[in-house]
């Protein structure tokens, strides 16, 4: 009887466990369900429309999403900004005229079509190509200036100070502050910087034989190509002290730069030189250059290069090997920015008046000790601006053979106005030289290019 009843108090009792569970089933689920819809009615969100994001109210952060972490808004957002990214480098390619590598890069993007700027600047640079013509408002390259420098002089405190080496700075160099105006100046008047291998290029005719003729430089029809160059990139030691760049380098932004040494001995690194100088022009004007065209460097070798003390008389050096690898390096970082070699010999001397053993010589020493170091080229300076034949009748002699046959086919002497001779195997065109004694002395032969009242440095003394 007991157990009975203790079986029947069992079941009641089970009975009873069962039903208060459910109850609070019941209870809970209510709860939740409520929970949920005061949830949607603060968020005001439709429980089935998943394309909305879940604001996060800082409660339950784990188990909320952010609206800026929607994978299809951030891959659209991802789209758009790599979209803008391209069309600012399709412009700048335009700017400095390469109209066709700024249609094909907006034209690899997939589904370009259907972009609107994209489209958009498709049709202006087509246009603006279509306006363009064979070397501006030139007829050929038989009018386009070469403009030489050396070394711009940075302070002129030092440079113009009466020493010994004072009156040759005043005649061969110009001043930082009047190479910014030039600039300016030429830029204003619609010159545009071009390579010399555009300018004049190599061609190979269809029976095989290569030819030398016009490039097909084309620019708006007020637009004036010129070239550039600058001698005696070598900061020799008789300038140090006298208010010059020291050398040659790579500033922290990875762009060629140029470094100065201080009166403390500490060094600093910036505009003090051509190339930097017109880098940063660029910069600002990149429709300066035709085609990321830069200027040509020209070197001797008799004290190393760039700055760097590499020439065999400097073998001792505890750094020589150390500079021969960073003239490498600055040399690779120039030539990426557009920037060109020129061999100028290696001992700057005359070279019409040196005998064609002595031209050998040279020629092989810098090929061996500047021309290993920043590549291979095929632009000859002459120093002095002495060509090696006089007249303009066609090369023939020796020494031309001799140059020639090392891989020199673009030669450059000195003259007052614009000459070129185009053949089939080489290029001669005379430089305008640009320094203190063409603008003092000669002021009409720049007349032409420039307005040298707005030019010429308050500190420049007068020609002795």
């Amino acid at each position: 009887m007991d157990n009975q009843k203790k079986s029947k108090d069992g079941k009641i009792t089970l009975h009873k466990i069962t039903k208060i569970l459910i109850a609070e089933g019941l209870i809970l689920s209510v709860l939740l369900i409520s929970l949920a819809m005061k949830r949607l009615s603060e968020y005001k969100e439709d429980p089935l429309d998943h394309t909305k994001p879940v604001v996060n109210t800082g409660d339950n952060k784990n188990n909320t999403i952010s609206p800026t972490s929607d994978p299809i808004l951030e891959l659209k957002k991802e789209q758009e900004a790599k979209q803008q990214e391209v069309l600012k480098e399709a412009k700048l390619l335009a700017a400095g005229y390469d109209y066709d590598k700024a249609i094909n890069l907006l034209k690899s993007e997939e589904g370009y079509e259907n972009i609107e700027s994209f489209m958009n600047a498709i049709t202006t640079f087509e246009e603006d190509k279509k306006a363009c013509v064979p070397f501006g408002a030139y007829k050929s390259s038989t009018e386009v200036s070469h403009l030489f420098f050396h070394s711009l002089i940075y302070d002129t405190s030092k440079a113009f100070d009466g020493e010994y080496d004072s009156n040759g700075y005043n005649y061969y160099m110009v001043t930082v502050k009047e190479f910014k105006e030039m600039l300016n100046q030429l830029y204003e008047n619609d010159y545009v910087l071009v390579s010399i291998h555009d300018l004049v290029t190599k061609v190979t005719n269809e029976d095989g034989t290569t030819a030398y003729q016009d490039g097909d430089v084309l620019l708006p029809p007020n637009k004036k190509p010129f070239v550039l160059s600058q001698d005696d990139v070598n900061y020799y030691d008789y300038m140090e002290g006298d208010g010059f760049a020291s050398r040659m380098v790579i500033d922290e932004n990875g762009k060629p730069s140029t470094l100065m040494i201080n009166d403390d001995g500490t060094t600093s690194i910036g505009d003090y030189d051509i190339v930097p100088i017109v880098e940063r022009f660029i910069e600002e004007h990149p429709d300066f250059s035709y085609r990321g065209a830069r200027g040509v460097i020209a070197l001797t070798g008799y004290e190393g290069a760039l700055g760097y003390r590499t020439d065999p008389a400097s073998k001792d050096s505890k750094t020589y090997d150390q500079d021969r690898e960073t003239v490498k390096q600055v040399a690779n970082v120039l030539k990426q920015y557009g920037w060109e070699f020129a061999c100028h010999s290696n001992g700057h001397r005359d070279m019409a008046a040196c005998t064609e053993e002595f031209l050998k010589k040279d020629t092989n020493n810098w090929l061996k000790y500047v021309g290993s170091l920043v590549g291979e080229t095929d632009l000859y300076i002459f120093p002095y601006g002495i060509d090696i034949q006089s007249g303009a009748g066609v090369y023939k002699n020796a020494k031309f053979q001799y140059l020639d046959s090392v891989g020199f086919h673009y030669y450059f002497g000195v003259f007052k106005e614009p000459w070129i001779q185009v053949k089939d195997n080489y290029v001669r065109m005379s430089r305008r030289a640009i320094d203190g004694q063409a603008m003092l002395q000669y002021p009409d032969r720049l007349t032409d290019i420039f307005n040298l009242s707005t030019i010429l440095d308050d500190t420049r003394p007068a020609l002795k």
